[in-house]
């Protein structure tokens, strides 16, 4: 049988719950897929004079890592354009990088964004924590006045923008949307620059400055070779909303992705018809390394901007509706999609979400292509558990947001507005694993840390990797190495519906492999963010670091 390429390694780990012992150390890779597996007689066997051998000794391969949550295009664009606010814990600190990016292009603080080609700030990971209160953007008018400034909370469900955006785009307040986005206004009826979920941020958004599309292509691929430099082979994003077709192409045009893409649309809510049937014709759409499948939706926003779907409101009366105000949309949309034969993947952050989600998932069963999932699942009670196993519904989780966004003394925002009772039973990674729930993690990044390294060390510890004096967040769920690993191998390869071609290192399964310098089951969580990946390998294709290559 004809071999294109060879990889040896010391060891091969496939992440199983029951791990069998064997000596394989050895991998065949022809077509991009994986035609055998075995030790040093298989090379001996499939070696012949030009075939390429990629000799990793002491190194551990592994199956490709997949994000099962990531926005890719977006992402790349806002951080790329945008101002990082991650780390200002204060609103000086958010001020002193605006008043920064400003010196950058020369711009003074005072007076010079007025105008109608002023410049803007735009920035990203706004932590609502460094304002008293619900956010405003009347600050921001104190310290650059004039200046149209906006910025992305950290959740990215809502913008804290300036009096110079509000007056720029005209907002009033009374603008109605089909979901349960709004304008927030003040006591004085008028807006006071905080701007609530998605409907709402797109008036905002379609403001922003363009991107080339050759900048935005660039912006993309660079985060995407970032992304496999760190062990991905594959993620998931659950978008795909204009550029992301034409970044997609313009990339596979002079190039190659170097990652695998799933894209899953997202289904407005409250949308007609008519835009569900434009969702379900995107899902021919592919390129080599890229493909639409399934559809997501947004059933709630977040607990910290109070528009989760709780079945009891928050400690301000908040979080107690869904986006969907017609909830019956909703399922109805749902069952539209699976007649079809297309997974769905709803956010629901709530528990009323959540549990809303199970009954229509338990009412129109799964299509045949992938199981249907629910998204975040940030604070459910124990019934709850065993539904998603009975229903063979996905979960999907972000560890990083359990360790990053919250404490464990609770005052945090997210705890501070759910209370004690639901915050305490908020990211239950270890109980769902343990009622037989197949959950695939993931970083929801620019949301998350992209390093799935990073995420996969929070899992096990609760809390920050690379913050040792910080205490868990909830520390009875925490999970195993092994069962970390398998959340971003085997798992999404269940949720997209490819657990028979991905997620194993097996003959007949698309080569698409992480090379590890040790072996993360021996390895400590902190040991295991520092594991240096020494390739990358996408359906054959190899992604070099560090490795020693000889031809035999």
């Amino acid at each position: 049988m004809h071999t294109d390429l060879l990889v040896r390694a010391a060891r091969i780990e496939n992440f199983d719950p029951a791990p069998a012992r064997t000596a394989a150390t050895v991998v065949a890779v022809h077509g991009g897929r994986i035609v055998a597996v075995g030790d040093d007689r298989l090379l001996r066997e499939r070696a012949g004079s030009a075939t390429p051998v990629l000799e990793f000794p002491g190194a551990t391969l592994a199956p490709g890592l997949t994000d099962s949550h990531a926005h890719p295009v977006w992402g790349a664009i806002e951080v790329g354009t945008g101002l990082d606010l991650g780390g200002a814990s204060t609103l000086d600190e958010v001020c002193a990088r605006i008043a920064g990016r400003l010196a950058e292009r020369g711009t003074a603080s005072r007076g010079t964004g007025s105008g109608p080609a002023g410049p803007w700030v735009t920035g990203f990971d706004l932590d609502v924590n460094v304002f008293d209160g619900q956010p405003t953007g009347d600050l921001l008018e104190r310290r650059f006045p004039g200046v149209p400034v906006s910025l992305m909370t950290r959740d990215a469900h809502s913008l804290v923008v300036s009096p110079a955006v509000v007056d720029r785009i005209g907002l009033t307040g009374t603008e109605v949307f089909d979901d349960a986005s709004e304008i927030v206004v003040g006591p004085d009826g008028r807006p006071t620059g905080f701007v609530l979920e998605l409907q709402a941020m797109e008036l905002v958004f379609a403001h922003y400055p363009a991107v080339p599309l050759t900048t935005a292509a660039r912006l993309v691929a660079d985060r995407l070779h970032a992304f496999a430099a760190t062990g991905l082979t594959g993620l998931h994003a659950l978008d795909f909303t204009a550029p992301s077709e034409d970044v997609y192409r313009e990339i596979e045009r002079t190039g190659e992705l170097p990652v695998r893409v799933r894209c899953s649309p997202l289904v407005p809510a409250d949308s007609a018809r008519y835009t569900w049937e434009a969702v379900a014709a995107q899902q021919r759409l592919a390129g080599r390394r890229w493909h639409v499948a399934g559809a997501k939706f947004m059933l709630d926003g977040t607990a910290d901007n109070g528009s989760a779907w709780f079945e009891h409101p928050d400690v301000l009366g908040q979080n107690r509706r869904p986006l969907w105000k017609d909830v019956a949309a909703y399922r109805e949309a749902v069952r539209f999609f699976t007649a079809r034969g297309i997974p769905t993947a709803t956010h629901a952050i709530g528990d009323r979400a959540v549990r809303t989600a199970l009954d229509v998932i338990g009412e129109t069963g799964h299509p045949p292509s992938a199981p249907h999932r629910i998204e975040h699942v940030e604070s459910i009670p124990d019934d709850l558990l065993p539904r998603f196993a009975a229903l063979g519904v996905v979960a999907g989780l972000q560890p990083v947001h359990a360790t990053r966004m919250t404490r464990a003394d609770r005052t945090d925002n997210w705890s501070r507005r759910i209370g004690p009772h639901r915050a305490a039973h908020g990211w239950r990674t270890r109980d769902l694993l343990d009622h037989g729930v197949v959950v695939a993690l993931g970083s929801d990044w620019p949301i998350g840390i992209g390093d799935p390294r990073t995420a996969l060390a929070d899992a096990q510890l609760r809390r920050p990797v690379d913050e040792p004096e910080t205490a868990p967040v909830q520390p009875g769920q925490r999970i195993s190495a092994r069962e970390a690993y398998a959340g971003m191998t085997r798992a999404p390869a269940v949720a997209a519906g490819a657990a028979d071609r991905l997620g194993r290192i097996a003959p007949g399964y698309l080569a698409d492999l992480t090379v590890f310098a040790h072996d993360p089951l021996d390895l400590t969580p902190e040991q295991q963010a520092a594991n240096p990946v020494l390739a990358t390998v996408v359906g054959g294709s190899v992604l070099h670091h560090a490795p020693r290559e000889r031809t035999s």
